[in-house]
């Protein structure tokens, strides 16, 4: 199955006051392994870039004031994302501001039966922890090292770990693992050489007479035998 890990920065936390996103970064992913095929895009948001906001991303409006447009690349993103579940942490957040763009620039909104939120799903696996994509990483032993600051493609590359550790990642692991070892064996046993057995004739086994009265003589010494109740 194909679906999309992604991740956006935004000049704020509510596209109905007049954020914008300013960059996105996607992930595809087959079978829940990640193929290689990427999409990353910084947006001019055609406005200020607040204080708080880059301090988070570090994207400023004179890094911003030359890229594209979102309604200008767009399209490429839908032909990307194609019909593919979308996953992301908080989606919520991310699906506001990718549906705000894009109705703002004439598409339709996409659907939110296609939203996979990993902290709805890490919620349920482990209710009452820390939620935040770096509090998963360091449950699940994904390297943040090079992290420094929030960017959508790394954040959405780290999501694409966690999120296979979070829908059993290692357990399919170990099922292939066992497969592949059932696969083995097999393989050994048929390499085995055929070495011919040569099967003996029973051996009469009857106990003697004198054996049949000496086993008798020491039943009779037992007191109060369960079997004689």
């Amino acid at each position: 199955m194909r679906e999309i890990v992604f991740d956006t920065e935004t000049t704020g936390l509510d596209p109905k006051t007049g954020d914008r996103m300013v960059e996105i970064g996607c992930i595809e992913m087959v079978n829940r392994v990640a193929t290689g095929e990427t999409f990353h895009a910084y947006f001019n948001p055609q406005r200020d870039m607040p204080a708080g906001a880059e301090a988070v991303h570090g994207l400023s409006s004179a890094f911003l004031a030359d890229k594209p447009l979102f309604a200008e690349l767009a399209g490429d993103l839908l032909e990307f994302l194609g019909d593919a579940p979308l996953v992301a942490h908080n989606a919520g957040f991310d699906f506001g501001f990718l549906n705000t763009e894009l109705e703002m620039c004439g598409h339709d909104a996409v659907g939110l039966d296609r939203m996979v939120d990993t902290v709805a799903i890490a919620r349920k696996r482990h209710p009452g922890a820390k939620l935040s994509l770096d509090a998963l990483c360091s449950r699940y032993g994904v390297d943040r090292s090079h992290r420094v600051k929030h960017g959508a493609l790394l954040d959405a590359e780290l999501l694409a770990q966690v999120y296979v550790e979070l829908t059993g990642g290692r357990q399919i692991g170990l099922e292939l693992a066992a497969e592949t070892g059932a696969s083995m064996q097999a393989e050994i046993v048929e390499q085995r050489p055929q070495v011919e057995r040569v099967f003996r004739e029973p051996r009469a086994h009857a106990a003697s007479e004198e054996e049949i009265a000496r086993h008798k003589a020491f039943i009779a010494q037992i007191e109060s035998p369960l079997w004689g109740k």
